[in-house]
């Protein structure tokens, strides 16, 4: 019995398959002005170690970072881990990247929304914990307004 040869190729882990499978409705696809403002905004948990989770986040921020649109990708309160180098070391778009902490009388949330509403970002990622309903709301309309999507990412949770 002869069995035909089947070409190799690397195999994707477990995550990096299902997000490359996903990652395409997410980041390329805008939102028609007729959709729901519940699809302007997304929430994901990640739990765990801080590498795991890093690994897990890094090809998400490397697609977002790649985005087809000129805009820029923000985020919001990053945790420590997430620098400069970190980003360079994962192969983001560092051009396409801006990285806001909230200082002075301006919080995490007010920054978001500030940032989702000017219109310069595709994307706003936040670190902002679990959200209140008053909080998405906020998050919903500013996203809205300025046509981009809002992502906050609980750690730890």
């Amino acid at each position: 019995m002869q069995y035909q040869s089947i070409p190799s190729r690397s195999q994707l882990s477990l995550f990096e398959g299902f997000l490359a499978h996903n990652m395409a409705s997410f980041s390329t696809l805008p939102l028609k002005d007729s959709e729901s403002e519940s699809e302007r905004l997304s929430e994901m948990s990640l739990s765990g170690s801080s590498t795991h989770c890093q690994l897990l986040l890094a090809p998400i921020l490397r697609d977002l970072s790649e985005a087809a649109d000129s805009r820029w990708l923000t985020l919001i309160a990053p945790p420590s881990v997430l620098t400069q180098e970190w980003l360079k070391e994962n192969g983001l778009n560092r051009e396409r990247i801006l990285l806001l902490q909230p200082r002075g009388t301006h919080n995490a949330l007010d920054l978001a929304c500030k940032a989702l509403m000017s219109g310069c970002s595709h994307t706003v990622i936040s670190w902002l914990g679990k959200l209140d309903g008053a909080t998405r709301q906020k998050l919903r309309a500013a996203a809205r307004r300025g046509s981009a999507q809002s992502l906050n990412i609980r750690l730890g949770c």
